[in-house]
């Protein structure tokens, strides 16, 4: 296992390596791709990438399995190379590393450090997945999603919950609950619980705003989700037949192990909320992206902390919380392509009314030209639910006003309708947000049958669209 570690984190160095050879060797940049003038074929590459996503693992789970990094590369290079023949290669080698540094490389480091974190702590004893326990776990990780973020609390939970329920015959609907559940909407109420709410902390947003005025939505879709699942659980419960497999948690007391890693948790919120409220205005320039100092500050704490948990924990601990390197390993390479083949798409979202996504702006302005709450939600909901949903918060915060001031008190219900819509429509597919996938790998690693991604798509628009049709109809109208 150390030395699978060793070649993991000697690959990374040296891909690090040659991304600063490759940009020695280009000149500086002398610019930025301008999104006005891109056409919308360049959103192909994406289409084609999120469609792998979709068909590949259903269609060749085998050659998905081991070549899902080569297909990701194969559609991020179907991007660069005319990219960059087209609109010049410095200009768009400053997008690549503005986007890796501002954006892949944090998001990485944080999905690293909560996933390893979290993997040290195991939830032992006999954990039994009758529909009412299986009820409260996903209530109290929907109460943690907002404390530790729906990343950290979908990896602390995940595989308790898994476990639980191991010996039940009908248990995929368990998971994809969890993701509504814990993964998204849970983390609604403060800038720790999702990714774009983060943004909007860092763009002056105050802590409690959502809290206070996210409240009631987050309760109604919560309540809403919670009651169906109980009844559908409630309903194949009673139709269980005989158990599929032993339990491997034998009755014991029910408890917490790996609790030293409960102080480097509350290091990684500690790190996160430092970057957000400590500004020394200091930058660090790295080919024409401006990285704060506090975010490289709180990246360095992250990998520390992730490195401390591997060092006081336990392996055979881990190995009993069923934790492997392959979920994290997957999420990196397959994000590393979204990332990539996003760049024309968030740039043409970024030109507003002056660029190709012109039609789609005034959708969401009613007639007199103010937002309209409306359909801030829903264009902010599903455009996250197949684009990253933190950039997508930040075009649409920019496009309502950008001024927190003014979004806070003025235009409150557009602020709300944005938030909401990045949150919660993250559920909508399995890239949405980022722990989606993370709780998509996990549970296909520990044997579990999950749904396509079209089949996730059907669960999850014939379950959330009628809860957000509700939403809207009560708070944004």
């Amino acid at each position: 296992m150390a030395i699978r570690n060793r070649r993991a984190l000697l690959a990374g160095a040296s891909s690090a390596a040659a991304l600063l050879a490759l940009l020695l060797l280009l000149p500086p940049p002398g610019g930025h791709v301008e999104g006005r003038t891109l056409s919308l074929g360049w959103t192909l590459p994406l289409v084609g990438l999120l469609g792998s996503i979709a068909i590949l693992p259903l269609a060749g789970p085998h050659f998905w399995h081991h070549h899902h990094g080569k297909v990701a590369a194969f559609w991020a290079l179907v991007l660069l190379v005319p990219f960059a023949i087209v609109e010049g290669p410095a200009e768009v080698a400053g997008e690549v590393v503005h986007a890796a540094a501002l954006e892949y490389v944090p998001f990485v480091i944080l999905l690293f450090s909560l996933f390893t974190v979290s993997g040290g702590l195991l939830v032992r004893g006999a954990l039994k997945g009758s529909p009412e326990v299986n009820v409260a776990l996903l209530a109290i990780g929907a109460l943690l999603a907002s404390v530790i973020g729906t990343t950290g609390a979908s990896m602390v939970l995940i595989r308790p919950l898994i476990r639980a329920n191991v010996d039940r015959r009908r248990n995929v609907h368990i998971v994809v609950f969890f993701i509504f559940i814990v993964s998204n909407v849970g983390g609604s109420l403060t800038p720790l619980g999702d990714p774009p709410l983060f943004l909007g902390f860092l763009q002056g947003v105050t802590f409690f705003w959502t809290t206070t005025h996210l409240w009631r939505e987050t309760a109604l879709v919560l309540g809403l989700l919670l009651g169906i699942f109980y009844l559908l659980d409630r309903w194949f419960y009673s139709r269980e037949e005989r158990p599929r497999m032993i339990d491997p948690t034998p009755a014991a007391p029910l408890g917490l192990e790996g609790l030293q890693n409960l102080p480097l948790l509350a290091g990684v919120v500690g790190a996160i909320l430092m970057s957000g409220i400590w500004d020394p205005g200091i930058n660090v320039d790295l080919y024409g992206a401006h990285v704060p100092l506090q975010a490289v500050l709180r990246d360095v704490i992250l990998v520390v902390l992730a490195l401390i948990s591997l060092k006081i924990t336990p392996w055979p601990l881990r190995e009993r919380n069923g934790f492997d390197w392959e979920p994290i390993r997957e999420v990196a390479k397959l994000f590393a392509a979204i990332f990539v083949t996003l760049i024309p798409a968030l740039l043409i979202l970024k030109a507003g009314p002056d660029g190709p996504a012109a039609p789609l702006i005034a959708l969401v302005s009613n007639h007199a030209g103010a937002p309209a709450p409306a359909a801030y939600f829903w264009a902010t909901g599903l455009l996250s639910a197949v684009l990253d949903n933190a950039p997508t918060y930040l075009v649409f915060f920019n496009l309502a006003g950008g001024d927190a001031g003014l979004l806070m008190s003025e235009r409150a219900d557009t602020l709300a309708a944005i938030s909401a819509g990045a949150v919660f429509m993250g559920a909508l597919t399995y890239i949405g947000n980022a722990p989606n996938f993370m709780v998509l790998a996990i549970a296909r690693n520990r044997g579990l049958a999950m749904p396509s991604f079209f089949g996730y798509m059907a669960w999850s628009c014939g379950i959330l669209l009628p809860c957000f049709a509700l939403v809207t109809w009560l708070f944004f109208v």
